[in-house]
C-alpha cells in the first residue's frame, strides 16, 4: 500500500497547488474565497499526511486512511471530469490533467492494493487459528 498511497498523496498535493492557481474555490462557489479554500486544505492535508504514517507503520488504522486517500484521488478526478463536461475552462493544461489522471490511476491502484492487503491479513488470521 505504501507506493500507491505515496503517489496518490503526491498527486493530491500537486493538484491543490494547481487548484490555487485556477481559483478552484470559485468553481465550487465556496464561501470565503481563498480563506475557505485554505481552511479546507488545513483539514484535509494533515489527514492525508498522517494517514501516510499509518500506512508505513501498518497500524490498525492504515486501511481506513488508505481507503480515504484512494477515494480522494478517484473523486477528485471524477469531479473535474464533471467540470470539463460542463465546459469549465479551468484545469485545461496538460499537466493539470496529468495530475488528475495520476490521482485516478494511483487511487484505483491504492484501492486494489488495500483490498489485497485486507485479504492477506484475513488469510493470515485464518492460518493462525
Amino acid at each position: 500500500m505504501q507506493t500507491p498511497y505515496f503517489i496518490t498523496m503526491t498527486a493530491l498535493l500537486i493538484h491543490q497547488i494547481d487548484a490555487a492557481f485556477w481559483h478552484e474555490w470559485d468553481m465550487f462557489l465556496l464561501p470565503g474565497g481563498i480563506q475557505g479554500f485554505l481552511f479546507f486544505n488545513l483539514l484535509i492535508i494533515p489527514l492525508v499526511l498522517f494517514g501516510h504514517q499509518h500506512v508505513i507503520l501498518k497500524t490498525p488504522k492504515a486501511v481506513l486512511y488508505s481507503y480515504f486517500c484512494a477515494g480522494l484521488g478517484i473523486i477528485t478526478f471524477a469531479i473535474h471530469l464533471g467540470f470539463y463536461l460542463y465546459d469549465f475552462k479551468e484545469f485545461m493544461l496538460p499537466m493539470s490533467w496529468a495530475v488528475l489522471i495520476t490521482g485516478l490511476v494511483s487511487g484505483s491502484w491504492l484501492l486494489a492494493s488495500t483490498r489485497k492487503y485486507l485479504q492477506n491479513e484475513s488469510s493470515c488470521v485464518k492460518h493462525k487459528a
